[in-house]
Order: C-alpha cells, then sequence, then structure tokens
C-alpha cells in the first residue's frame, strides 16, 4: 500500500507543479495579482509531496519490500541500514527522484526567502515549478520508481552495487545533486531577470547567493567523487577524467567563471550579457551530464542507465526547457544589459581575463567529452578520449589561471615590492625543489609549484599590516585552489609506485620505505568475505615501522563480484597506499605499492575553498541585517 500511496504523490506532486507553473504564468500575463500570488503555496505544496513520495520509496527499502521493482533492484536483507537508506540513489530512477525532490526543495526554500520583489519570485517559481514538474512527468513516463514485481515477487533482492557500497557513496550524489539543484535555481533567475526586460539589484544578488550556494555543494560533490574513486576503486588514482566525472566537473568550471562575471557586474557593470548567458549554460551542462550519466550512449563506472529511450526522452525535455530560454535571451538580454558600464582597472581586466579563460576550459573538457559521442554517430566507429588529452591543456591552464590571480592579488596589495619579491621566492622556491628532487617532468613539477606559492604568496601579501587584499572569501578560495595545485603536483610528480607479487613475509621497496606482507587472513562480514593482508610499512634507512596497512580483496555474497578495499595512511606529507588485485597462487596476490606525496593537500585545497563560500555567505547576511 505504501509504494501505491508514493506513486499517487509522485503524480499528485508533478502535476501541481506543471499546473501551477502553467497558473502562475497565465497571472504573469494577465498581471492577475490572485493567479500569480499561488507560486507560493502551490511551490510548497509540490516540495512536500515529492518530499512525502521519496519517503514511501525510502520506506519501502528500509521494510525490504521486494515487491518494488527498484529495490529489489538494488537491496537485499543483508544490506546494512544505512546503505539500505543510500541505495534509494543507488540506481536511475531513485536518484532522478532524488534531484527532482531537490529542485522542489530549493523552490521552496527560495519561496520562504527574504527577497521583497514579489514578481521576481514569481516568475523564477513559476520556472522552477514547471523543472520539478516536467521531470516528475519523465519519472512516471519512463522510470516509475514504484514500479511492482507483482505477482512474482523475489523473495531476496540483488544488492546494491558493491562499488556503492562505501561512505563516499553515501554522501556523493544528494550532495552533487544539491549542486545540480542549485544550478536550476541559477537557471531560472536568469529566466525570470529576462522576463523582468531590466538589469535589477534583486534578481542579480539572489543569483549571486544561489551561484555561492552551488558552487559550495559542486565542489564538495566532485571533491567526494573524487575522494571514494581514490579509496574505493582500488586504482590509485583520484581523477580519471571520466565522461561522468567532467560531467559534474563542467558545471563547476562554469559556475565558478558565473560568480567571478557577477562580481564584476554587480561592482563594475561589466559581462552582464555574460552573467546571464552562463547561468542560463551552467544548467544545460548539467542537463547534459544527466544525458550522459542515464542514456547509455557514454560506458562509465559512475552511469546509472543504459536505456536510449531514456536518453531521447532526456533531450527532448532539454529542447523544451533550454531553446525557449535562449530565444528569450536573444530577444531580451540587450534591453537588461544596456546599463552604462564603468572604466575597468588593470585589476578588472585580468579578473576578466579569467572569466573568459575558466569558459575556455569549460569548452575543452566538454569538447574532448562529446567529441567521441559525435565521432561514432557521423563516422560510425569508437574514439576514446582519454587523460592525455585533458591534462595537455587543463595543467597548463590551471598554471595560467593561478599566475593570473596572484596578479590581481600583488595589483590589489599595491606594491610592486611586494610583487616582485613574492614572485622571485616562489620561483626561487620552486627551482630549489625541483633541483634537488626528481619529478617526472621537470618543466611542469617547476611550473605548477611556482604558480602555486606565487598564489599563496601573494594572498598572504594582502593580509599583512597596510596592505589590501582582494577580500577574505577570496583569499581563502584562492588558498584552497594553491593547496589542491600543490597536491595535484605532488601527485603526478613525485608518486612512487611498484606492482608485485607478494606472498607472507616478502618484502618490496618503494621510495625511502619499504612494504613488508606480515601475513594473509580471512574476513567473514555480513555482505562479504575475503582475504587482507597485514603491511608493515618501514623505514629503509633502520626499519622501524612507521605504519600498518590493512588492504582487503573483497567478494560480495549476493553477487560474487570482487572489489579492493585499499590500505591508506592518510598523512600531512605523503599517504601510503596498498590495493590487493587478483590471487596469483595459493599464497601470492598482486599488490599496488605507492607513495603519493602531498596526495590529502588535494581534498583539503576543496575544504578550504568550502569554506571561502561559507564565508561568502555569512558575510552577505551579516549586511543583509545591518
Amino acid at each position: 500500500m505504501i509504494p501505491e500511496l508514493g506513486l499517487f504523490l509522485l503524480v499528485l506532486a508533478s502535476m501541481t507543479a506543471l499546473l501551477g507553473a502553467a497558473v502562475v504564468a497565465w497571472g504573469l500575463r494577465r498581471a492577475d495579482a490572485y493567479l500569480t500570488g499561488l507560486w507560493r503555496p502551490t511551490g510548497l505544496f509540490a516540495a512536500a509531496a515529492f518530499l512525502a513520495s521519496a519517503a514511501c520509496l525510502w520506506s519501502a527499502f528500509l521494510s525490504d519490500d521486494f515487491s518494488v521493482a527498484y529495490v529489489a533492484d538494488n537491496s537485499n536483507t543483508g544490506l546494512e541500514s544505512i546503505y539500505k537508506f543510500a541505495a534509494f540513489w543507488g540506481s536511475h530512477e531513485g536518484s532522478m527522484m532524488l534531484w527532482v525532490v531537490m529542485i522542489a526543495l530549493w523552490a521552496a526554500a527560495a519561496g520562504c526567502s527574504r527577497v521583497t520583489d514579489k514578481l521576481f519570485m514569481a516568475r523564477l517559481e513559476a520556472v522552477m515549478l514547471a523543472l520539478a514538474g516536467l521531470f516528475g512527468a519523465f519519472l512516471l513516463a519512463t522510470s516509475n520508481p514504484f514500479a511492482r514485481n507483482l505477482p512474482l515477487v523475489p523473495v531476496e533482492g540483488r544488492d546494491l552495487n558493491p562499488i556503492l557500497q562505501d561512505v563516499g557513496m553515501i554522501l556523493h550524489p544528494p550532495v552533487l545533486f544539491m549542486g545540480y539543484a542549485g544550478l536550476a535555481l541559477c537557471f531560472a533567475a536568469a529566466v525570470a531577470l529576462l522576463l523582468s526586460g531590466r538589469w535589477e539589484k534583486t534578481p542579480v544578488r539572489f543569483m549571486t547567493a544561489s551561484a555561492v550556494v552551488t558552487w559550495i555543494f559542486l565542489t564538495a560533490g566532485n571533491a567526494l567523487g573524487s575522494w571514494w574513486a581514490y579509496t574505493e576503486l582500488g586504482w590509485g588514482g583520484w581523477w580519471f577524467w571520466d565522461p561522468v566525472e567532467n560531467a559534474s566537473f563542467i558545471p563547476w568550471l562554469g559556475v565558478s567563471a558565473l560568480l567571478h562575471a557577477l562580481i564584476l557586474a554587480q561592482y563594475k557593470g561589466q559581462l552582464k550579457r555574460l552573467c546571464v548567458a552562463l547561468a542560463l549554460t551552467c544548467f544545460a551542462f548539467c542537463l547534459l551530464g544527466t544525458f550522459i550519466v542515464r542514456s547509455g550512449m557514454m560506458q562509465s563506472v559512475h552511469a546509472f542507465a543504459s536505456d536510449p529511450n531514456r536518453g531521447i526522452a532526456l533531450l527532448v525535455i532539454s529542447a523544451v526547457v533550454l531553446v525557449p530560454a535562449f530565444i528569450l535571451y536573444g530577444f531580451r538580454v540587450e534591453a537588461c544589459c544596456r546599463d552604462t558600464e564603468t572604466e575597468l582597472t588593470r585589476e578588472d581586466i585580468l579578473m576578466t581575463a579569467g572569466v573568459f579563460l575558466l569558459s575556455a576550459a569549460c569548452a575543452a573538457v566538454l569538447i574532448g567529452t562529446v567529441y567521441p559521442l559525435f565521432y561514432e554517430l557521423f563516422a560510425g566507429a569508437s574514439l576514446t578520449v582519454g587523460a592525455p588529452y585533458f591534462n595537455q591543456f587543463f595543467a597548463p591552464m590551471a598554471i595560467i589561471a593561478a599566475i593570473l590571480i596572484g596578479l590581481i592579488q600583488a595589483l590589489r596589495a599595491g606594491s610592486i615590492v611586494l610583487a616582485a619579491a613574492a614572485g622571485l621566492v616562489s620561483v626561487g622556491l620552486a627551482g630549489a625543489i625541483v633541483a634537488l628532487t626528481d619529478p617526472r617532468e621537470a618543466l611542469m613539477a617547476f611550473a605548477g609549484i611556482a604558480a602555486a606559492l606565487w598564489l599563496l604568496l601573494t594572498a598572504a601579501a594582502g593580509l599583512l599590516p597596510g596592505f589590501k587584499r582582494l577580500g577574505l572569501a577570496a583569499t581563502i578560495a584562492h588558498a584552497g585552489i594553491a593547496v589542491s595545485m600543490l597536491g595535484a603536483t605532488g601527485v603526478s610528480q613525485y608518486e612512487s609506485e611498484a606492482l608485485v607479487r607478494m606472498d607472507p613475509g616478502s618484502g618490496k621497496p618503494v621510495a625511502d620505505v619499504i612494504f613488508v606482507n606480515r601475513g594473509i587472513y580471512k574476513v567473514n562480514a555480513r555482505t562479504y568475505f575475503g582475504d587482507a593482508a597485514r603491511i608493515e610499512v618501514l623505514d629503509a634507512a633502520d626499519e622501524s615501522v612507521l605504519t600498518e596497512l590493512y588492504p582487503m580483496r573483497q567478494t560480495f555474497i549476493s553477487s560474487g563480484m570482487q572489489m579492493s578495499a585499499a590500505g591508506i595512511e592518510h598523512g600531512l606529507f605523503r599517504d601510503y597506499y596498498v590495493s590487493m588485485g587478483n590471487k596469483l597462487s595459493p599464497t601470492e596476490w598482486l599488490v599496488r605499492l605507492s607513495v603519493k606525496p602531498l596526495a590529502s593537500w588535494i581534498w583539503a585545497g576543496a575544504v578550504i575553498m568550502m569554506a571561502a563560500g561559507v564565508v561568502i555567505l555569512l558575510r552577505r547576511r551579516v549586511r543583509s541585517k545591518a
């Protein structure tokens, strides 16, 4: 009965959202205050109904109701409760429903904000309701999460995909979908701004706040996905340039460009047209990512579905949403952005260059991601665009971006001597580090370290007494970028690795440590059994024990699928990493041994960047109360 209730609520919520959007739009057209004002109760009711429908699906998971096909396909009785809860978004139907719920919740939260411009809110809510209703209709038409297995109800479920049974995948999808829902809000704000025909402070401030929150969630989502790949997949890397990884990275680059463009638009009157275009385009990237993940046209360990019909339906919905929005942009953008522009300073020119650099990086990643799809479509042959393509352009772009940011910070500090000193120290330290170490590519190592140090030092210069800085949040965010750059440079240029056969008692030197296998033991858990190794990490100089790692090769009971759970010791300056591969003989295993300098700095930098976003929101809140 509960699944039927959930389906009824999903139908009710979708119909309410679609009809509510139509009624509010009609009210706006007729200048009918009563119909226009229905956006608030309609938005709140739709959000409550979508959330209640989701609660019914959660109830089905937690009660092991295998009469629901989605539950039977993604859970079983042996699954731990926390993973049953997370199995909600473990595949296509539930993850899509989660996104719809979050769009509706974002709309409800926006409706409860302190924005006093009711016409702007009505336009925005009409767009948000339409989006929630359209994707709710998509669920009902192609991906019903409450579809029954009747009359043949399985006794046991198939289980959640083993690669998703990890704490990273409990957090990664909902955080990322919060970012995607935030992109919908930015899109709706841009459409509402275009409909007004005027560049007004309220919509722009609202768009800025929405973009900041969205950027925080997208940063967190990308970082959690990277962390999951590093800890769970056993391959030892943290970014593979997989199409689905790119599908979340492209919007992050776009929103980063949007935030900087909004700063110039608010304070200098510049890049207004680009701000609106980016707000629309970032949501278009989000829809593209949804298509990539769910159409089956691109293969990935992250992909949810492989049904081309769903892909076609998503393309139709995307066209219904985006084509009118960009037509509106073409007709209204000049009227919205005709205000006088102030003269640009040197800092503004550099920031403008940074916005276009971020946009170019976004376009380059997009091209590398979709080019194989178009090549296969038109040439009839498969083509793979791998990490070398992306690394070839993205690493130099990141270095150039760091140099630009550092120049802006140096100009703001107002001291040529200080800027020159920061530059000399950065170059000198980077040169010394490269000369005293053995990187894979000396030039790239030097450029990465020098650019990151330049970024850090120019940010720190603004904190000195008597000097100016861009702003506390910007300083923190740029410091986070520098920390992540140092981490990425450390791993890519200085990682030491060995892939070896190991049996109990054997050891292998890697860098300045020795990995020693002290024994293999059996592991039996609720959902899997396996073999784990006790690996001692010894200092090569005196053979003292530095730490112990416990990598495991798991076999999941329900599916027989094997996974490698890496043994990792996270350190301030380097990580020790061990993962077990296939069993080669009764006593030998294939083992990956790695020493990864500064690996944890990659995610530490992301945390610092998120903290910067929180600082922006807190400062905006304080100013609004003043």
